[in-house]
């Protein structure tokens, strides 16, 4: 990960805003609760930080607790998966899953082509139930931007040293210890299936 600046919250929420806007005609759109994780972030002690995260940085972010639009198996547990383990999992559940969670589905659909846009994550989780029993090593934590992630590395559009822009909520120098993703340096990669 790299970090590339220090930046005030308004500039992250306008920033937010600009590609989620909460009023947006969407059967599905959730943008509200993704406002709500950043107000909920600018909690976290050690500011906002734009920053740049490689493949390898967007595979190790932890998810929380995601029931998948309401479908019949969630996404992600309550404890948690990586990016990369998410991914594993709508691909290792094949047509079962995805008739069992036709929301989720059609977002992931959906998201595989669309444009990049920023993405928003943490040192920490938030105060909010579905971050509460997550179980992971420290490091970074989604804030808004499950569907997308995922549906780019289903879509394998992550390759070739690509770089993605976003926004950071917490004290970088947290991440920079043994297995974490610090900055500057591509730290490790987590699956999901390390011991906390």
């Amino acid at each position: 990960m790299e970090i590339v600046t220090a930046v005030a919250y308004s500039e992250v929420h306008e920033a937010y805003l600009r590609d989620h806007p909460v009023e947006r005609a969407h059967e599905a759109n959730t943008n509200l609760y993704g406002e709500e994780n950043l107000e909920r972030a600018d909690t976290i002690p050690g500011g906002w930080w734009r920053i740049r995260l490689t493949r390898a940085d967007l595979l190790g972010v932890v998810l929380p607790w995601h029931k998948s639009e309401g479908g019949e198996r969630e996404l992600v547990p309550r404890t948690g998966l990586t990016v990369a383990r998410a991914a594993e999992r709508v691909r290792s559940g094949g047509a079962d899953w995805t008739a069992a969670n036709p929301v989720c589905t059609a977002k992931l659909r959906l998201l595989r082509a669309a444009p990049f846009t920023l993405l928003f994550v943490s040192t920490a989780p938030v105060d909010h139930p579905d971050y509460a029993e997550l179980v992971l090593p420290p490091g970074l934590i989604h804030l808004d931007g499950l569907h997308r992630m995922v549906a780019w590395e289903l879509a394998g559009r992550l390759g070739g040293g690509i770089a993605l822009d976003g926004f950071l909520a917490g004290d970088p120098a947290a991440l920079a210890r043994p297995g974490g993703t610090g900055p500057g340096g591509t730290g490790t990669v987590r699956t999901g299936e390390e011991r906390a």
